[in-house]
């Protein structure tokens, strides 16, 4: 194999593929990044047991020619001193792999030498249908990840909880990101002729959304029966689905409201975030709701130790009983709130011990839904 590669769209490349590798694997290849030449382009891969991300290097990039093979083939190099080394070379680096697996890297003055694996060993990327595939822009993707994403839980106890519930049905994305004390739901409608329910770890999504983040245009999405795949022109992640099913939570939105109420939302989540800083002494973060003088929202919070915060803030609207007290957990509270673009938000209530729901006044396809906490 021998190729000659601009540094830094090999550096790119090498350090996107890298948040896939883990160096703590009982499989010495996994430690690996894998590369490709072809004529066409070079292909560089990285994978744990959950993630694969591969990046594509083609011959040019915006009108500039960055790559030239000159024989194809594959190799499979050390992740942590093929990336150190690719950081600090300049210019254009000269790759050539002899038959024993032996990669030297060149430029100028300065080789390099570095062990290969055999890169027969090294896993095969997942084979997806390209003809059962979801189209999707990639902002659309981006949102629906961050809207959802932070409600997944953080314990292990549940697998499934961990991840978000990506649901394909008559042309319709919806994702569902719950940890049974809170829950976040975002719908989309879509262009897809594929039907399902699948669980993708939430860490997969976030590093997802980071990768694509710059990407403008279209994104492919393929599912298999134990993968999830995500490819752009250039860029793929290949995620490992959750196996279970995934709770039923069409049951859990209040349909009877006792109180509604209509608030600015970055007045609210200011409150809630003033408040939030003599929270952090309760388990569950506790801020006070409460209904004053029929047209006043009361924020509050204590700490015995540093003292308490309260304020009042007016509210836009109010429909049903005005007599209301609830406790909800205020980092709950801040995370749906700051996802939450639209001025004004509607939030219901059915009594102190009954789930708040959180809509975006004018937005349909979002909710959230937050438990309240035992005040003591």
């Amino acid at each position: 194999m021998e190729f000659i590669v601009d540094s830094e769209c090999l550096n790119r490349a090498i350090a996107d593929v890298n948040k896939a590798v883990s160096q703590k694997t009982p499989f010495p290849i996994l430690s690996g990044i894998k590369i490709i030449a072809n004529k066409e382009s070079v292909i560089v891969i990285g994978s744990n047991a959950d993630i694969i991300i591969e990046k594509v290097i083609p011959l040019e990039m915006d009108g500039i020619n960055v790559l030239e093979v000159k024989e194809i083939g594959s190799v499979v190099l050390s992740a942590k001193y093929l990336s150190e080394l690719v950081r600090k070379l300049p210019d254009k680096i000269h790759l050539t792999v002899n038959e024993k697996q032996i990669a030297t890297l060149k430029v100028e003055e300065v080789i390099t030498t570095i062990n290969g694996f055999q890169s027969e060993e090294y896993p095969r990327l997942p084979q997806i249908d390209e003809m059962k595939h979801i189209k999707m822009h990639s902002t659309d993707l981006i949102e629906m990840i961050k809207q959802t994403a932070f409600a997944v839980s953080k314990s292990e106890a549940r697998p499934v909880l961990s991840g978000v519930n990506m649901l394909f049905k008559d042309s319709k994305l919806t994702c569902i990101a719950t940890n049974s004390h809170r829950l976040a739901w975002k719908e989309l409608t879509i262009d897809s002729h594929v039907s399902g329910s699948f669980i993708v770890p939430s860490k997969s999504l976030m590093e997802l959304s980071k990768l694509i983040q710059n990407v403008s245009g279209f994104i492919d999405l393929f599912v298999t029966d134990s993968y999830i795949v995500f490819k752009t022109n250039l860029t793929s992640l290949y995620s490992r689905l959750i196996e279970g099913n995934y709770p039923n939570v069409s049951g859990l939105f209040p349909k009877n409201a006792r109180t509604i109420i209509t608030v600015n939302t970055k007045q609210f989540l200011k409150g809630v975030d003033r408040a939030c800083l003599f929270a952090s002494e309760w388990k569950n973060n506790n801020v006070y709701l409460e209904i004053k003088k029929d047209t006043k929202l009361k924020i509050t919070s204590n700490s015995s130790e540093i003292g308490k915060i309260e304020e009042t803030q007016t509210i836009n609207k109010l429909d049903g009983e005005t007599d209301l007290s609830i406790s909800l957990d205020g980092s709950f509270l801040l995370e749906a709130l700051k996802v939450i673009k639209e001025e004004e938000i509607r939030i219901s209530f059915g009594g102190s011990m009954r789930p708040v729901l959180m809509e975006p006044v004018g937005n349909n396809t979002s909710l959230h839904l937050i438990s309240p906490v035992r005040s003591y």
